[in-house]
């Protein structure tokens, strides 16, 4: 395991510091995290991009207070077993480089809190962005059929199915252990009646299905960028991440048969990430509706069915 030797000199200075004598209350331990944190060569952005933000984050989740819990209570003051739980957390995220949300067993999307572990990737997927709009300017209609593709932990799914109460969605990705864990979150925010995991390779074992929207993120990390990722996403599952040489194996798959699953008015919403310049490079032809996000994000497209069957013969 890579350990940087920084983090290695903190860990050291925790082991040798009086932690739990000093610090008495919930703030005492968000500061002290905060700093280490701040002090670390820690990376940011699997849900959370910033310092404070993780070490409130894996505060409140190891006393099992929620996010808004009233500030009131950061003065409480804190059991030895509380402090010992806190101080072995911030241990591991600084020298296992081990993701926040995988510590807290929690992740946030589209103001929905989520389960997650190593099995799925960390939401974090500017889609959510378009989902809280209703998709505005690239649906027609509202949905009724919606395939989120490569569901992973089930967020997309679960964040269209509340902003679509009419909707069905069905949530497939070929990993059984990815859909364990969608299953959790459907069960949790009470959607198995509307909500529908399903495990196939994208379209392979899919009845002929058609679809209001198609909503994908799949994996799309080209070679270069998946050997140069920080240690952090070293921890989510590979197969979610990485995509052939030019990170569009899958992206070009879905791109070929997409059109056979959608309604006559229906879209595709993809992302690609940063394999949107080799997306370009390779279809040039292609009108991609290449999304501006307000929140920050790209490398995320629209294409209608008509367009999908008009330049199906490049993407076969």
């Amino acid at each position: 395991m890579f350990e940087p030797r920084y983090n290695l000199d903190l860990l050291a200075d925790i082991h040798a510091s009086p932690v739990t004598d000093d610090l008495k209350t919930v703030l005492d331990m968000m500061r002290w995290a905060y700093s280490y944190f701040n002090a670390s060569d820690l990376y940011y952005g699997q849900g959370l991009d910033n310092a404070w933000d993780e070490a409130n984050q894996l505060v409140l989740s190891a006393l099992a207070l929620p996010v808004d819990v009233p500030e009131s209570l950061y003065a409480s003051r804190l059991t030895l077993t509380e402090k010992n739980r806190i101080v072995a957390m911030v241990e591991q995220r600084l020298g296992l480089r081990k993701p926040v949300a995988y510590l807290t067993r929690s992740a946030w999307f589209c103001g929905l809190e989520f389960y997650v572990d190593e099995r799925v990737i960390i939401p974090r997927s500017p889609i959510g962005e378009l989902i809280q709009q209703g998709f505005t300017g690239i649906l027609r209609a509202e949905p009724k059929r919606i395939l989120d593709l490569c569901t992973g932990s089930g967020c997309i799914a679960i964040a269209c199915a509340e902003r679509f109460p009419q909707a069905e969605i069905d949530g497939v990705d070929l990993s059984v252990d990815a859909l364990n864990v969608a299953e959790i979150n459907i069960e949790r925010h009470q959607l198995a009646h509307r909500v529908f995991p399903m495990q196939s390779d994208l379209f392979d074992d899919l009845s002929q299905d058609r679809y209001d929207l198609i909503v994908t993120n799949p994996p799309y990390v080209d070679q270069e960028d998946l050997d140069d990722m920080p240690e952090e996403f070293h921890h989510e599952p590979e197969l979610a991440l990485g995509s052939g040489v030019d990170g569009l194996d899958i992206t070009k798959r879905i791109l070929a048969q997409a059109a056979d699953f959608l309604s006559e008015s229906g879209v595709l919403v993809c992302e690609v990430g940063n394999s949107m310049v080799h997306l370009i490079e390779q279809f040039p032809s292609v009108p991609f509706h290449w999304i501006e996000f307000k929140q920050g994000g790209l490398g995320v497209f629209s294409l209608t069915r008509e367009q999908l069957i008009a330049h199906r013969h490049l993407f076969d």
